[in-house]
């Protein structure tokens, strides 16, 4: 797996120490691979594979915030959260789940989570809604404040979602707003299809490199239709995105 790079300002606790993030899943494989991520940021990161390991490295490791899956073999995700807020830990949660269906989302915001991913998900996503959360509850300080990634008369809101050109809003998928958002964080940096594949799609994703091709050319006629391109092609290699000369 490529490492991940990022322009995003780096986030600590006030008081200058790695933020915690307690990672849970039964799935050994994905909490290595968010692990990885999140110690990419310069976090301090501890894994648990069920509910009772949550629950006892939650009191001892004291996270910042926590990265859940709803689906375990013991308690779930939904149990964990409960007992945790019962116990007034107010740790915000960002939950993993593979269920697609609005009421399973409903509920786990309900029980007091804060966001969700649905499985499969990009690592990109999962370490911005974390950075949006943890910013949000006052747990996180960081030199620059501006959640606004820039490249030229474009701006992407990793916390709103909103993007825009030249003040012009511009409507996005949730995939392309991803896409947009790896090139942005990469500006001036050729991307390979199989580093897009990796980041904006998901760690088994099969291969497929037409999927990529065919979210560029959306993103070419949402973005740089009439204008100066910024999205650019690089024979052989890949894609990048830079601001006109």
């Amino acid at each position: 797996m490529d490492v991940m790079t990022t322009t995003a300002p780096a986030l600590t606790r006030a008081d200058g120490s790695p933020l915690r993030v307690l990672v849970v899943d039964d799935e050994q494989m994905l909490t290595d691979l968010l692990s990885m991520a999140l110690r990419m940021e310069g976090w301090d990161i501890k894994a648990a594979s069920s509910g009772q390991e949550a629950l006892s490295a939650a009191r001892e490791f004291q996270p910042d915030a926590l990265v859940l899956d709803i689906m375990m073999p013991d308690l779930d995700g939904m149990a964990v959260l409960q007992r945790l807020r019962q116990a007034g830990d107010d740790v915000p949660v960002l939950f993993l789940t593979a269920k697609d269906a609005v009421s399973s989302r409903v509920a786990g915001l309900t029980a007091g989570g804060d966001d969700y991913v649905t499985k499969p998900f990009s690592l990109e996503e999962v370490v911005a809604r974390l950075r949006g959360l943890m910013r949000r509850a006052g747990s996180a300080t960081s030199g620059v404040e501006d959640p606004i990634l820039r490249v030229g008369d474009l701006s992407l809101n990793e916390d709103s979602h909103e993007v825009e050109r030249d003040g012009e809003p511009i409507e996005l998928t949730a995939t392309e707003f991803e896409l947009l958002r790896y090139l942005m964080r990469n500006p001036r940096r050729v991307l390979s299809k199989a580093q897009i594949l990796d980041r904006v799609w998901n760690y088994d994703f099969n291969g497929r490199s037409s999927v990529v091709e065919l979210y560029i050319s959306y993103l070419r006629k949402k973005i740089d239709a009439g204008r100066e391109p910024l999205l650019h092609t690089v024979r052989g290699v890949g894609y990048m995105i830079k601001a006109p000369q």
